[in-house]
């Protein structure tokens, strides 16, 4: 893991903390049909099916889409099992992630 990823994965971490991340597919979806999230992180090693299906969700609904870290890692970030895919939903938690990965 990339230095970059590390400082994204401890943001999403305290996003979590803050009680600013939705986590899951059901709760990600939600929460951008919803106008809540402000970033959508997929893991990597999630399947290509969700990656489409967010990434064009997210493309719809105009909010910035990533994949990066496992399944693992995603899930080791907010203290759970593994996780395919999150939401960041405050607006400056994931503004300071999209800068650590666009960093890269």
């Amino acid at each position: 893991m990339r230095l970059n990823s590390k400082k994204a994965a401890s943001l999403i971490g305290l996003s979590m903390k803050a009680g600013k991340v939705a986590s899951g597919e059901f709760a990600t979806e939600k929460a951008v049909k919803q106008g809540w999230a402000h970033l959508v992180v997929a893991a990597e090693d999630a399947s290509d099916n969700t990656k489409k299906k967010f990434g064009n969700m997210c493309a719809y609904y105009r909010v910035p889409f990533r994949c990066f870290l496992s399944k693992d890692e995603l899930g080791r970030a907010i203290g759970k099992e593994y996780r395919a895919c999150l939401a960041v939903l405050d607006e400056n938690l994931a503004g300071a992630i999209e800068k650590q990965l666009n960093e890269q």
